[in-house]
C-alpha cells in the first residue's frame, strides 16, 4: 500500500527547513513523487508526497514514527527513551565532553543515511565506512544509526505535539545514558536510615570510621534482625557518596567528625571586609602568637630554661601595619597594658578608635573593658554604694582600661571564629613561614593536626650548649625583620585592593587616618597601677595585712577613698577623693624597715606562709593538749599490722579494757640511762592527796592480812 505524507512531514523527515523542501519540489525534482489530494474542508488542494520516494533516513524516521502510533490497542504503549525526559542544558553541563562527541558522531551518521546507492554494495559501503570514520564494525553502525531514526522519529513527533524543536533528541541518543544517582531500589528504607545512623554517629565520624567499617556493622546488623539480602559495598559506598555529594550533607558530616569549633573554621560562610573603607587607626585587631621555636629565657631565680616566646601585638586594619609588639614568656594583662602603651606612644602607633581583641580573659577582663565577660556591650553607668556616690570612672576596672586611654570601645570576636580577626591571623601565619622557620631552635608548627608537621630536635641539648638565642637576641632579630621584610615590603592584600600605598607603613603614614591626643604619660602610668576602693579607720587604710598611713587621712576617718598602687611596689599607695584629686602618698612604715621596695606577690607568698606555719603549729599545739585516756581509747585494740605481734590476744570481749599501760619489769630497760627519766624535783603534795594515798594503802594491807 502506497503512503503518502503532507510536505511539512516530509522536511520533517527529510530534517530539513519547510522551505527548503518546498524549493527542491519547485525545481520539479523526479526524485520526489507527489499527488495532489482535495481537502475534504475545501479550499486549495494539498500536495502529498509518496514515502517510499524520500531518502532512506527518512522512510526509517516514518517506521518508527507509524511502530509508536499504530500499537494494537491490547499492547502497552511504547515507552519513551530517556532522553525525551532530559534536560539538554543540564546534560552539556554535567556531560559535556560526551555531548560534542555525541554532535560529531551523528554527522556521521547523518552521512551514512544519505547514502542512496545501490543496494547490492550498501554492506561493503557500510563496513569501509564503519572502519573509517568510527573505527568498528558494521554492526556498531547500524546501532547508532537505528538509535539516530528512532530519535528523529521522536523529536517529530514531540513537535507536533507543542510545535517545539526537539532535534536535540538526535544527539542525546547517542550518548550514554547516565547512571541514576538517586535511584537505589534495592535500598529499603531500613538500610538507608541505618547508613545515615552510622555513617553521622560522632563517635564513628570523630574516629573517622571508613565505609568498610559501616559495611562490616551493617551486615552484623543484617544478621541481628534476619534480613534477607543487603546491598553490595560498591552499591554502600555510591549511595554514601550520593549523601555527601548530591544530599548536601557533607558539612553535616564535617559538624559531627570535626566538632563545632572546626566546623566553623572549615565550613561556615564567611564575610569579607572591605577594609578600604576605613581609616588608618580606626579599627586596631589585637592578639596573642606563640613562636614555634625555642629561647634561652632567665627565669627570677636566674635559672636558664628554654620556653617558646609570645608575641603581643596590634595589628592596624587599615594598613595592616604592626604596632605594640611586646614578646614575653607569659601573656598577661599586665603584658597587655604595656603593649598598648606602645602602641599608644611608638611612632607607628597612636589612640585608635575601636579595638578588635580575641575572645581571651586577658582581653576580656573586667579590668580591661569595664564590664563582666560574659558582656559584650552595654552602658557604663555611676555605682551607688550606699555610702554616697562613687565616680567609677577613676576605676579602669569599672571603666575599663580601653576607655581610660581614650579608646572609644572594644569589641569581641566570637569564640572559635579566628577568621573574624582576618588580618591578624593572616599576619601571624605569614609569621611562621617567613621568619620563625628560619631559627634553628623552629620545632614544627604548634597547632599542626599531622605528626610530619612537627620536627624532633633535642632542645636541651642545644641550651646546655649555648645554642639557643636569648630573649633579647629574638627581640632584635624580630624587630629587624618586621622592619625591613614586612613594614616596609608591598603586601599583597594592599595591592590586590588597589590600594595607592602598598606598603603597611606608607598607607599607615600616608592613608586618611583617624586621630585623637594622647593622653599624658603621668597619667597612663597611674592607669598602668591597680585600683581598689577602700574604708579609711583610725588606724590607718589596711591593706595586704598592713596599715598605710599618712596625716591628710585624719580628715576621712570613717569614710571610702581610691586608693592606686603599683603591685611591684606596695610600699606606699596613692590615695585620691571622689573627686579623683590626689589626697596623699600614704606609706606603710614596717614594710618600709624590712626594704625600700616591696612585691605584692612577695609580701602575699608570706602572709601564706605565716598562716600556714600558724596552723601547723595550732594543730601540734590542739594533740599535745589532748588528754591520756582520750588517747588511750584510741589506741587499745588498734592494730593495722598484719602479720605482727598484737598487743591483745584472743577475742574475750568480758576481758575489762586496760586503762594504764605497765611499764616493762626489766632490769636492763630501769638501769640504762639512755630511758632513765631525769629526776624531777619533789614537789610538795595536797593534804588532799595524802589523805586519799593513805587510805588507799590501809585497804591495801587489809587485804594482805586476810
Amino acid at each position: 500500500m502506497e503512503e503518502y505524507v503532507t510536505l511539512d512531514e516530509a522536511a520533517r523527515l527529510e530534517e530539513v527547513q519547510y522551505k527548503t523542501f518546498a524549493k527542491r519540489l519547485e525545481r520539479k525534482d523526479k526524485k520526489y513523487l507527489i499527488k495532489n489530494e482535495t481537502s475534504e474542508i475545501g479550499g486549495k488542494e494539498r500536495v502529498l508526497i509518496l514515502v517510499s520516494s524520500l531518502s532512506r533516513k527518512a522512510q526509517e524516521s516514518y517506521r518508527h514514527m507509524q511502530e509508536m502510533t499504530t500499537k494494537p490497542a491490547d499492547e502497552p504503549p511504547k515507552e519513551e527513551p530517556w532522553y525525551v525526559g532530559t534536560d539538554p542544558e543540564w546534560y552539556m553541563e554535567n556531560f559535556e565532553e560526551q555531548y560534542y562527541k555525541a554532535v560529531e558522531l551523528g554527522n556521521i551518521i547523518r552521512q551514512f543515511l544519505d547514502y542512496d546507492d545501490d543496494e547490492n554494495n550498501r554492506s561493503r559501503y557500510a563496513e569501509e565506512f564503519a572502519q573509517k570514520y568510527l573505527g568498528k564494525g558494521q554492526r556498531t553502525l547500524y546501532r547508532y544509526m537505528k538509535s539516530y531514526v528512532e530519535a528523529s522519529a521522536w523529536a517529530i513527533r514531540k513537535g507536533k505535539e507543542d510545535g517545539k524543536n526537539y532535534d536535540y533528541f538526535k544527539v542525546l541518543c547517542l550518548c550514554r545514558k547516565p547512571k541514576p544517582t538517586d535511584e537505589f531500589p534495592s535500598f529499603t528504607p531500613e538500610v538507608k536510615q541505618l547508613i545515615k545512623n552510622i555513617w553521622f554517629n560522632k563517635d564513628f565520624a570523630t574516629n573517622r570510621g571508613t565505609r568498610e567499617m559501616l559495611y562490616d556493622k551493617l551486615q552484623e546488623m543484617a544478621r541481628l534482625n534476619k534480613w534477607e539480602k543487603i546491598p553490595s559495598y560498591q552499591s554502600v559506598a555510591r549511595y554514601i557518596n550520593y549523601l555527601m555529594n548530591d544530599e548536601d550533607m557533607y558539612n553535616a558530616w564535617c559538624l559531627a567528625s570535626y566538632g563545632i569549633r572546626d566546623y566553623k573554621n572549615r565550613r561556615m560562610l564567611k564575610g569579607v571586609r572591605d577594609t578600604t573603607a576605613l581609616q588608618v587607626m580606626e579599627i586596631v585587631q589585637g592578639d596573642e602568637h606563640t613562636f614555634d621555636c625555642w629561647v634561652a629565657y632567665k627565669n627570677p631565680n636566674g635559672k636558664i630554661s628554654a620556653i617558646k616566646p609570645k608575641l603581643v601585638a596590634w595589628i592596624d586594619t587599615r594598613s595592616r601595619a604592626i604596632m605594640g609588639d611586646v614578646i614575653c614568656k607569659d601573656a598577661n594583662s599586665k603584658i597587655l597594658k604595656q603593649s598598648l602603651l606602645k602602641l599608644i606612644y611608638s611612632d607607628v602607633g597612636g589612640v585608635p578608635k575601636y579595638l578588635y581583641i580575641d575572645n581571651g580573659k586577658d582581653y576580656t577582663a573586667e579590668t580591661m573593658t569595664g564590664r563582666k565577660r560574659n558582656d559584650r556591650g552595654g552602658d557604663r553607668r555611676s555605682l551607688i554604694d550606699g555610702k554616697g556616690c562613687f565616680d567609677l570612672e577613676f576605676d579602669d576596672k569599672s571603666r575599663g582600661f580601653y576607655k581610660s586611654i581614650g579608646i572609644v570601645d572594644d569589641h569581641r570576636a566570637m569564640p572559635y571564629e579566628p577568621w573574624s580577626k582576618g588580618q591578624i591571623e593572616r599576619f601571624f601565619g605569614g609569621v611562621c613561614s617567613r621568619f620563625t622557620k628560619w631559627m634553628t631552635s623552629y620545632t614544627g608548627t604548634l597547632t599542626g593536626s599531622k605528626t610530619i608537621a612537627k620536627i624532633d630536635k633535642n632542645i636541651k641539648k642545644m641550651l646546655e650548649n649555648d645554642q639557643l638565642l636569648t630573649m633579647d637576641e629574638f627581640f632584635a632579630l624580630w624587630s629587624q625583620w618586621l622592619e625591613e621584610k614586612y613594614m616596609n615590603h608591598v603586601h599583597s592584600e594592599l595591592k590586590k585592593l588597589e590600594e595607592e600605598y602598598k606598603t603597611p607603613i606608607s598607607l599607615f603614614q600616608n592613608g586618611d587616618r583617624y586621630f585623637k591626643p594622647v593622653p599624658p604619660k603621668a597619667q597612663a602610668t597611674m592607669l598602668m597601677m591597680e585600683s581598689k576602693q577602700v574604708r579609711v579607720y583610725g588606724t590607718g587604710i589596711r591593706m595586704f595585712g598592713n596599715y598605710y598611713r599618712c596625716v591628710e587621712l585624719a580628715n576621712y576617718i570613717d569614710r571610702y577613698v581610691n586608693v592606686k598602687y603599683d603591685p611591684e611596689d606596695i610600699t606606699s599607695i596613692y590615695v585620691f577623693n571622689d573627686k579623683h584629686k590626689l589626697i596623699c602618698e600614704a606609706q606603710c612604715q614596717e614594710l618600709l624597715l624590712i626594704a625600700p621596695q616591696v612585691k605584692q606577690e612577695a609580701l602575699e607568698k608570706h602572709i601564706r606562709m605565716q598562716k600556714q606555719q600558724l596552723k601547723h603549729d595550732r594543730e601540734k599545739l590542739e594533740e599535745a593538749n589532748r588528754p591520756f585516756t582520750e588517747l588511750n581509747d584510741e589506741l587499745i585494740g588498734f592494730d593495722p599490722v598484719t602479720g605482727g605481734i598484737p598487743l591483745m590476744l584472743g577475742k574475750n570481749q568480758n576481758t575489762p579494757k586496760a586503762r594504764v599501760v605497765s611499764m616493762p619489769d626489766d632490769r636492763t630497760y630501769r638501769e640504762n640511762d639512755i630511758f632513765r627519766k631525769p629526776a624531777e624535783k619533789p614537789r610538795q603534795e595536797s593534804k588532799v592527796l595524802s589523805m586519799a594515798a593513805a587510805k588507799a594503802l590501809r585497804k591495801i594491807k587489809a587485804i594482805g592480812e586476810e
